[in-house]
C-alpha cells in the first residue's frame, strides 16, 4: 500500500534548480532518504525504498552527497576493538 502525499511549492523553486516538478521531487526523495541514513534512522535498503532508486543508486547517491556509507563512526569501531 502506499500514500501519496501533496504540498505545495512556489514555482521558481524548480527553475532555482533547473529540474521539472517530478525530477524535483525525485531529488528531494533522495536527499530526504540520504539525510535520514545520515542521522541513523533508516537503514540503506529502507532509504532506497523511501527514495526509490536501488540500494546501488542510493549507495551512489551517498557519494554524491559526501554521505559516508558507513554508520559506524571511528570511535564506535575503536571501542568495539576495546572491548571486543
Amino acid at each position: 500500500m502506499s500514500v501519496h502525499i501533496s504540498f505545495e511549492l512556489p514555482e521558481d523553486v524548480f527553475s532555482t534548480f533547473r529540474q521539472t516538478p517530478d525530477e524535483f521531487v525525485r531529488e528531494m526523495r533522495l536527499a530526504s532518504a540520504v539525510k535520514w541514513y545520515e542521522l541513523g534512522l533508516v537503514s540503506q535498503s529502507k532509504a532506497a525504498v523511501l527514495s526509490g532508486v536501488s540500494r546501488q543508486e542510493f549507495l551512489a547517491a551517498l557519494d554524491k552527497f559526501g554521505v559516508s556509507p558507513f554508520q559506524e563512526t571511528a570511535e564506535d569501531i575503536g571501542e568495539a576493538l576495546r572491548h571486543g
